[in-house]
């Protein structure tokens, strides 16, 4: 009994549905993983944001306090300058984020400065002073190594400021000097330290950088990434105004998740451009997560399983028969004679098994007529010699390996037997064809595996040898002389004797030309010539 095998597939339909459902669940797990990676990306984002937000109104803070005290009539119209340095010392004391404060000349020289320190310097070559005397100037964290060596450091690391610097002017409102801080780079670690403070004891490996507008170089983060330079995708979209999350692969070579913000200033202060970075590994990030798909792998597995040993079990049942012809096809391919069964089972099959039992039978008549084809299609139908398409096919795969093959040449050998003419006008073409039957047999017991004997036509043959590089015309030279040797030795025609000779032409491919129909050219020249010669020898052909 028969069965229909659309039967089977809907049974396999059933099947492949429930693995869409559990495809399904998939599906809405990723989901779920996308979502909590948008939350803890806009966590991050919302941290970087915040922090962007407190460094940009600290600056405020103190820019709008060297506002005012530029605008103290101590400095705007006194010349004491010990009341000046002592307002200087009590705001350094009020806000130690100011490192150092200095008041110069309209020319740069410094009258009056916290500590006594760079009293009576000339700044008029530094940029806080250049840029301070045109209008109001804040610029980047940069080091001061004058500076650093007179500032206490006892932590030995290496000291960085950001320079704030403004035009004094007098009551007429003309400018009388320069009113110049260093502020230290300490305070935004002090920023840092309360932005991770404020996390929460399970949000392990957080990291909050600085990255500076100009360069892109880090102004603050972990020890080794001070002063690199971050080619980071977050910190082009941060600079560009945007601001939000995304998970990007860093320089050492890791993926975290990345919350970026741009710092764009607070009220009338502009901002420096810092780009805030706070960025947390995925892995760290995305624990949780890692629980979940392990579990919903472990159940994926399972059902895998279990759907596996039902498609296995429907799958042997439907491919039982067809492997069946399939073993029987490959032995045929092996060019063994087997009977193509009628499979029974399923209806489909059993056509199909009749179908290939019929088509067998035809194709095995077919190879049969075709090796017949290719016989007299390949071979000279007198000598059993290889013919011009048998050599055409032999060149086309031996010179291709030949090029690759550096060690080796390929000689051309071309025959032509003396005496031939004579032989057929005498004792008439059978004996002639006879003749070329025993000189093809005789050439066929020199040939060697890698080598073609051809006839080309009539009393014409030509060997194509595999002889070594450096003594390829040594070679042909000595395999044509036992060419002519064998050949001059009697042959037996209708109880007669009979005597002839030969004379060969050879060419060296790559060596007289790399082109087969010149060199079998080249090698017919050279066979005339041993014709005009005296015959029974062999010439190589040469460009004299």
């Amino acid at each position: 009994m028969s069965y229909k095998l659309r039967t089977v597939l809907v049974i396999v339909f059933i099947v492949l549905s429930l693995v869409l459902s559990g495809t399904l669940g998939w599906v809405m797990n990723r989901y779920a993983v996308n979502n909590m990676k948008a939350e803890i990306g806009d966590s991050l984002f919302s941290t970087a944001h915040n922090t962007a937000d407190k460094l940009d109104n600290f600056m405020w803070s103190r820019s709008g306090e060297m506002d005012l005290l530029a605008q103290l009539p101590v400095l705007r119209n006194s010349n004491n300058m010990d009341e000046v340095h002592d307002m200087l010392d009590q705001l350094q004391s009020s806000f130690p984020s100011f490192s150092w404060i200095g008041y110069t000349d309209i020319h740069g020289k410094v009258l009056a400065s916290t500590d006594n320190i760079l009293l009576g310097k000339d700044l008029s070559e530094r940029p806080v002073y250049q840029e301070g005397i045109k209008k109001k100037f804040i610029g980047d964290v940069h080091d001061a190594v004058l500076l650093a060596k007179l500032l206490p450091n006892p932590s030995g690391e290496p000291l960085q400021f950001v320079d704030i610097s403004l035009p004094v002017l007098n009551n007429k409102g003309q400018k009388v000097g320069v009113l110049a801080a260093h502020m230290s780079w300490d305070w935004a670690r002090e920023v840092k330290q309360s932005v991770m403070e404020s996390f929460r004891q399970n949000d392990k490996d957080i990291e909050v950088m600085i990255v500076s507008q100009k360069d892109q170089v880090v102004l603050l983060g972990t020890d080794g990434m001070v002063g690199q330079k971050l080619p980071l995708s977050s910190v082009k979209k941060a600079q560009s105004g945007q601001s939000g999350w995304e998970l990007e692969e860093w320089p050492d070579g890791h993926t975290y998740l990345t919350g970026y913000a741009y710092g764009d200033g607070y009220m009338d202060y502009p901002g420096l451009g810092w780009t805030v970075l706070v960025r947390q590994p995925e892995s760290t990030a995305l624990t949780s997560i890692a629980d979940m798909n392990t579990f919903t792998i472990i159940a994926g597995v399972i059902a895998t399983i279990v759907f596996a040993l039902i498609g296995w079990f429907l799958a042997n049942k439907i491919s039982l028969p067809i492997r069946a012809l399939t073993h029987r096809a490959d032995r045929l391919s092996e060019k063994e004679i087997v009977d193509i069964p009628v499979q029974r089972g399923f209806y489909e099959i059993e056509i199909l098994s009749r179908s290939l039992r019929t088509m067998v039978t035809s194709l095995m008549q077919k190879d049969v007529e075709l090796d017949q084809m290719q016989t007299i299609a390949l071979y000279d139908h007198l000598t059993g010699l290889p013919n011009r398409n048998a050599l055409e096919a032999y060149l086309e795969s031996t010179l291709a390996a030949h090029e690759d093959d550096s060690s080796q040449q390929l000689s051309f050998l071309y025959i032509d037997l003396d005496g031939f003419k004579k032989v057929n006008d005498t004792l008439g073409h059978q004996s002639g064809d006879i003749l070329l039957q025993k000189v093809a047999q005789r050439l066929s017991s020199l040939s060697r595996n890698k080598d073609i004997t051809v006839r080309l036509g009539g009393d014409e043959f030509l060997v194509v040898l595999h002889t070594s590089k450096d003594h390829s015309y040594d070679e042909a030279q000595a395999y044509g002389e036992q060419i002519i040797s064998l050949l001059n030795k009697p042959f037996v025609l209708e109880y007669q004797k009979v005597n002839i000779g030969c004379s060969i032409g050879g060419a060296v491919y790559m060596v007289d030309s790399d082109n087969p129909i010149e060199i079998v050219r080249m090698a017919d020249q050279a066979l005339y010539q041993s014709k005009r010669a005296g015959k029974n020898r062999i010439t190589f052909y040469n460009a004299d």
